[in-house]
């Protein structure tokens, strides 16, 4: 018997656009700090490292904020900031289909989860502006605490870890996975491990790899605008 039903989404490419995360790091730079800007490059240099598989996908981002948006940061002072960056997210980087099927999941009964690798710092926000009941994303070690530090507490929610979380999100919230059912929505390949764990998992607007998945599996997909 089915008790809950839950809508996860991933957020970067599948609700917005583009990713969200070096949107976030120019945004804070420019209104906080704008001579952080004249560092950018340091953050290509980071990413190319990364690339190589020089640093992991998780130090990228530590070190990526530490340069744009700084190690230590007052919360107080921040926050303005995330809001309004927030608010251009709503503005300017939403796929339309994609908000159309957040009002449709709810309106079908669905508890509505936005997944994702980008900081629940700023991803809080967006999700309580598109109406998500939770959110499952990306930590900083001092979440809730007075400053923000750049550096990340437990997993980057991103491939497996995100599976991991949203099983740890389940079980804090006593949903019994053989009591629920679930639809998924990714855009990339390393959110395999959660459309596997879905029922009805969407490839939506996927990059090739997906693609290629998604028919193997038999998955739908859906190309939103």
């Amino acid at each position: 018997m089915t008790t809950y039903r839950l809508a996860i989404y991933d957020m970067d490419r599948t609700v917005t656009f583009s990713g969200t995360y070096t949107g976030f790091l120019i945004h804070v730079a420019r209104h906080m700090a704008p001579w952080r800007l004249v560092l950018f490059p340091c953050v290509i240099l980071l990413m190319l490292a990364y690339v190589l598989k020089l640093i992991s996908r998780q130090r990228l981002k530590e070190l990526n904020q530490a340069l744009m948006v700084g190690y230590n940061v007052e919360r107080a002072k921040l926050m303005p900031h995330i809001e309004s960056y927030a608010d251009k997210v709503m503005a300017t980087n939403l796929r339309a289909g994609a908000v159309a099927q957040i009002a449709q999941d709810r309106a079908d009964g669905y508890r509505l989860v936005l997944a994702t690798a980008s900081y629940r710092l700023y991803v809080e926000p967006i999700a309580r502006r598109l109406g998500f009941d939770a959110v499952i994303a990306t930590d900083h070690l001092s979440q809730d605490l007075r400053y923000v530090r750049a550096k990340i507490a437990g997993e980057n929610c991103y491939d497996t870890g995100k599976l991991r979380m949203i099983k740890a999100w389940m079980a804090a919230e006593a949903i019994d996975r053989t009591q629920a059912h679930i639809r998924a929505y990714s855009d990339h390949v390393s959110d395999a491990p959660m459309l596997e764990f879905a029922d009805i998992p969407f490839a939506s607007n996927p990059h090739k790899p997906l693609a290629k998945l998604a028919a193997e599996r038999g998955w739908t997909r859906v190309d939103w605008a």
